[in-house]
């Protein structure tokens, strides 16, 4: 994988997210609709996300739900590996998720 530009870094959404940021991936996905149901979908229903911010602004997006998943990246910064770090963070495991460390009873 390509290093990013200097500006971009590539992290994981904490869900659901806030309304602002809900508010900039409408306008992220605009193009997508109605393929992308970002309207419809509320924070909770999202499973993963990870967005690329530049200069504290969100420039693009991974999104993943129960049916779906879509990646929107603003034109300018096209090219320059970043989708490639959204997808790849999507597909990590989120190191925000609560796991469960008690091991299951054995079943006899």
């Amino acid at each position: 994988m390509s290093a990013l530009p200097a500006r971009v870094r590539v992290s994981r959404l904490p869900l659901p997210p806030s309304p602002a940021v809900l508010a900039r991936l409408n306008t992220l996905f605009a193009d997508h609709s109605p393929t992308v149901p970002i309207a419809q979908l509320s924070g909770t229903q999202l499973s993963a996300g990870a967005v690329a911010l530049a200069g504290g602004k969100i420039i693009g997006a991974a999104l993943s739900w129960p049916g779906g998943e879509a990646l929107a990246l603003e034109s300018g910064w096209r090219g320059r590996g970043i989708e490639e770090a959204l997808s790849a963070s999507l597909q990590e495991p989120d190191p925000n998720q609560r796991r469960d460390t008690q091991a299951a009873p054995e079943q006899p």
